[in-house]
């Protein structure tokens, strides 16, 4: 049965799609003296926050299955900008976690990250921002 809040004119999983395709392009344009993928550069943005994360939830936060992440990684790995290791209490799970030029990259992306979303959500009143972190949440969890 067809939702009365999905049209043929309108999808909000195309204009997500088409936003998100937006949003990469511009973050690859500002970011462009990284040198770093899409996929790289969303790594790096989720682990900005100084926090290790295993393989798996490094995956869930980025939208990714850890074994397509692990290609990602590597890159990173030989650029220096995260090292691998085990964590404390279970040596089968591997730790990721930024390096100092991790760091200063992850600062760099989320920087322009927040540059971006206040220029593009500038004037929406904040039940329209709330109504739109809400639907994002709702997509999240029906796709898990």
């Amino acid at each position: 049965m067809k939702s009365e809040s999905v049209s043929s004119e309108w999808s909000a999983l195309l204009a997500l799609q088409r936003a998100t395709h937006a949003t990469l392009q511009v973050l690859a344009a500002e970011l462009v003296d990284l040198d770093l993928t899409p996929s790289e550069i969303n790594a790096l943005a989720n682990l900005a926050d100084g926090q290790g994360r295993t393989v798996s939830a490094l995956g869930a936060a980025v939208g990714t299955r850890p074994t397509t992440l692990t290609s990602v990684l590597d890159r990173l790995e030989r650029r220096g900008h995260i090292t691998r290791g085990t964590r404390p209490g279970d040596r089968r799970a591997v730790l990721i976690e930024l390096t100092a030029s991790g760091r200063v990259a992850a600062a760099t992306i989320r920087e322009a990250i927040t540059d971006l979303e206040r220029r593009a959500l500038h004037g929406l009143p904040a039940d329209a921002i709330a109504g739109l972190r809400a639907a994002l949440q709702a997509l999240t969890e029906v796709s898990a």
